[in-house]
């Protein structure tokens, strides 16, 4: 190969570390890859290379070897590409890049092509001395072992992190807006205040009727700061591809995020997005599946209740009109009782005055069903009639089963259960008396110490059986009476409204699954919890409580005598 001994080379020096790929894994390692330590190894080779100028130092510091997407690197090749540039030198071939095809092709066809000299001190290349027949092997290999190395590297950080998400740790970066890395141990999570109070105050606003956009509208009225901007006041290097304005703003987007975000609950949702491999840096969405849910893994923001109805609020078609920051009342609860489609608010003007009446969408769209109108007012004082009486039955249930929680009647339930004990609890017994008999059976010549071991063994074997089924039956009847209680906690969600007078959008959407509309004189209301409703009404005459409804749909109740 011809070599220009006159020639003198504009080098740039490039240097790159990274905690991805394990150039930090150990102390010495870090000492050794250090940007400082790369520097000075560089030019102390450089100092009496009387051929080389440096022109350039290019750093990349926190990037992978992975891949070639890296600033510095990128703007040493526009200096390559401008002339501005003629010699590349590194530490070794690592720092230069851990990726084999690429670096391949950097190194064997690119850098040649465009006249660049490749210097790799560590590892003796120098592209000028041209390649030896040991150059080809050992070059291609130490760029594959590298590779592989950043493979293997990749392996064990994805390994890790899916330990640390099934055991509950946060590994993301960034936490969800309302909450802040416990700062003793950045993987768990706790309330930021002020964050916090933001996130409740949404999940009020859209529990009381207000849309996404009122909501953003809202929160951006009283100055609140955005997700974003509420990351970058706090000290973080947060980015994101939201951001159109100088100053993000909330939006809907943003609202609704919060609202569907399962973290406000305690839940810990996990490794929904991935890449392919270390190569690709592509991601994209698992199966839901595939996520990592870990429930109650913190203090939660919302109770699962008002998370679960707004839910579905998010839904419904509860679309405001142009002069209201709320949505009606009974916007995506009241229905047509034949089509099922949603009832529409309307309002006409007659001798300049305005009446509010409903009627079946379908039939305003289309015809094809009945108006099944009712007047606005009428529907409201129906649907409050109707909840009060709703109400006042399930205090007289829950009076009931307080009087059931002071006396015996609880037994009733388990009672199958409490004679299977008891029976087994005589057996553990007899078992233990039939041992010592036997004993004393032996002793007295009665049986012999062959049949003595044998039947031992028998009865220690019942005995055992025995106590094993005790101590089921006693976790059954334990978690039977603890459903038992759980199950009625639906109770006080009505139980809180005992003294409404005025029907209120919370109410609603709290209370009422959907109201059917036949007519103006047949309304059909789904109460919330209502299956639970009508499984207590069975199980009660179970409990000796016998049940009926008076022609106003009242409860009667009736406690027979406990036997």
């Amino acid at each position: 190969m011809y070599q220009n001994f006159n020639k003198i080379y504009r080098a740039a020096i490039y240097v790159r570390l990274s905690k991805e790929d394990g150039d930090l894994s150990s102390s010495a390692k870090m000492e050794s890859n250090s940007i400082s330590n790369q520097k000075a190894l560089i030019l102390d080779f450089l100092k009496d290379k009387k051929d080389i100028e440096v022109v350039s130092v290019r750093v990349d510091d926190g990037y992978s070897g992975s891949n070639f997407e890296r600033p510095a690197f990128q703007a040493m090749l526009e200096d390559i590409r401008r002339g501005i540039v003629d010699c590349v030198v590194v530490k070794d071939l690592s720092r230069f890049g851990r990726e084999y095809i690429d670096s391949g092709k950097y190194i064997e066809r690119l850098f040649p092509a465009l006249g660049v000299r490749f210097i790799a001190i560590n590892d003796n290349y120098d592209s000028l001395q041209g390649k030896n027949q040991a150059d080809e092997i050992i070059i291609p290999f130490k760029n594959l072992i590298n590779d592989a190395y950043c493979r293997d590297i990749s392996i064990k950080i994805r390994s890790n992190l899916e330990i640390k998400r099934k055991k509950g740790e946060c590994v993301t970066p960034f936490v969800a807006f309302g909450y802040q890395k416990v700062k003793a141990d950045k993987h768990k999570l706790e309330i930021d205040p002020v964050a916090g109070s933001v996130v409740q105050d949404i999940f009020k606003m859209k529990l009381q009727g207000m849309s996404q956009d009122a909501i953003a509208n809202r929160l951006n009225e009283l100055g609140v700061l955005s997700p974003f901007e509420y990351k970058i006041s706090s000290g973080s290097h947060y980015e994101t591809g939201f951001r159109q304005k100088e100053q993000a703003l909330w939006s809907s987007v943003a609202v609704r995020r919060i609202l569907e975000n399962e973290v406000y609950i305690g839940n810990l949702v996990q490794g929904k997005r991935t890449t392919p491999n270390h190569k690709v840096k592509q991601s994209y969405v698992k199966p839901e599946d595939d996520w990592i849910r870990i429930e109650k893994n913190h203090e939660p923001l919302v109770s699962e209740r008002d998370f679960e109805i707004v839910q579905r609020l998010l839904g419904m078609d509860t679309r405001t009109s142009p002069d209201q920051k709320q949505v009606y009342l009974l916007s995506g609860i009241a229905v047509c009782a034949d089509c099922g489609a949603p009832m529409t608010r309307k309002v006409s003007t007659v001798g300049g005055k305005k009446y509010a009446y409903y009627l079946c969408s379908t039939n305003k769209e289309t015809k094809r069903c009945s108006s099944h109108r009712i007047p606005e007012k009428d529907l409201e004082n129906v649907v409050l009639v109707m909840l009060k009486q709703h109400i006042h039955n399930i205090m007289h249930l829950k009076r009931v089963l307080e009087f059931i929680g002071t006396v015996p009647f609880q037994e009733i339930n388990v009672k199958k259960l409490q004679d299977r004990l008891e029976k087994k609890k005589m057996e553990t017994e007899r078992c233990k008396e039939l041992r010592m008999m036997l004993y004393s059976d032996m002793k007295e010549g009665i049986v012999s110490k062959e049949d003595y071991v044998e039947l031992h063994a028998a009865y220690g074997k019942r005995l055992r059986n025995a106590e094993e089924s005790i101590r089921a039956i006693q976790k059954e009847m334990d978690n039977m009476l603890e459903k038992a209680n759980a199950s009625n906690t639906w109770l006080d969600y009505f139980v809180k409204y005992q003294d409404i007078e005025v029907l209120t959008r919370t109410v609603i959407v709290e209370l009422i699954r959907e109201i059917r509309v036949h007519d103006k004189k047949n309304i059909e209301i789904i109460f919330d919890f209502n299956d639970c409703y009508q499984a207590l009404l069975t199980q009660l005459p179970a409990m000796g409580v016998e049940v009926a409804a008076d022609p106003d749909n009242n409860l009667q109740v009736k406690i027979k005598e406990v036997v």
